[in-house]
């Protein structure tokens, strides 16, 4: 009986990738070229590993999931939402604490969304996972940068053409008012909108898998909050089905040690740690 294998690519976006100036188009506003708005150092080199597995492990994946990091330019975790005390910009990668907001260290531009921030921020500090990290702002719905890196993109749509079958999307990160690093739940759901709730349909194609095999950016953050969340709501558990592909990931900047703590509490879980070459002959030899 053939085994069903999905391969699930996590934000495999422009923004995250830190791509070779022939990889970027010229801005007609300005003629220069488009620079990414988040690229992970490593993050190039990941996408077109797995580009090759996508065109040579084809016919061993029975289904392919790409997430996509979809933004409004004013999110809460954006420059433009917030100011200073003093009325000056807040510069990305700018932590903002629950106790700066109440003392007036930094407040939401439009004044009106304070109540609702300082409910935000509360409850996201209380989850434990994370505290509010302002961005660049990156994967602008519509944006060159919310693109899919080109040769991960051909090699899916090689893989849909030869299969006679569909990518499937995942859109995360549309909520202004959350933080979406997982494509399963944001980090802290809003009652009033479903995508930010459980994404039981995503779990259950996930749970129907032989081998669920993961990738893409980046490791420290986007790909380390879906696949925890994943082991966390598998409702067969079994998470020796997991794959890590270590070579097809990389962390953020300055938050490698999250990454490294991520794959081996993985590991500790029962998951499974592999290169993409490592991987490749098993695929094979499966179809």
């Amino acid at each position: 009986m053939r085994r069903n294998v999905q391969l699930l690519i996590i934000d495999p976006q422009n923004d995250f990738c830190d791509l070779p100036e022939a990889w970027r188009p010229l801005d007609p506003q300005n003629g220069r070229r488009t620079d990414p708005a988040l690229p992970v150092a490593g993050a190039h080199a990941d996408m077109l590993r797995l580009a090759r597995l996508v065109d040579e492990a084809a016919e061993a994946l029975s289904g392919v999931v790409v997430t996509l990091d979809s933004h409004h330019r004013v999110d809460v975790a954006h420059p433009p939402f917030w100011r200073r005390g003093d009325g000056g910009p807040v510069a990305p990668f700018t932590q903002v604490t629950a106790r700066q907001v109440r003392a007036g260290e930094f407040a939401p531009r439009d004044a009106r969304a304070l109540p609702r921030v300082l409910t935000y921020v509360d409850e996201l500090e209380a989850r434990g996972r994370y505290t509010l990290m302002v961005w660049p702002v990156h994967c602008e719905i519509g944006s060159w940068g919310h693109g899919v890196h080109a040769a991960v993109r051909a090699a899916y749509n090689r893989w849909e053409e030869r299969r006679q079958t569909q990518v499937a999307k995942v859109v995360k990160g549309t909520n202004p008012w959350t933080e979406h690093y997982s494509a399963v739940q944001a980090e802290v759901p809003d009652r009033d909108d479903a995508d930010t709730q459980l994404n039981r349909r995503l779990i259950d194609a996930l749970d129907a898998a032989d081998m669920i095999v993961v990738a893409g950016e980046a490791g420290s953050h986007c790909v380390k909050a879906t696949t925890e969340h994943i082991a966390d709501h598998l409702p067969g558990g079994r998470l020796e089905r997991l794959v890590l592909l270590t070579d097809c990931m990389s962390p953020v900047g300055g938050f490698e040690t999250q990454q490294a703590a991520f794959l081996e509490a993985m590991r500790a879980r029962g998951a499974r740690l592999a290169t993409s070459t490592e991987l490749l002959p098993e695929l094979q030899a499966a179809a």
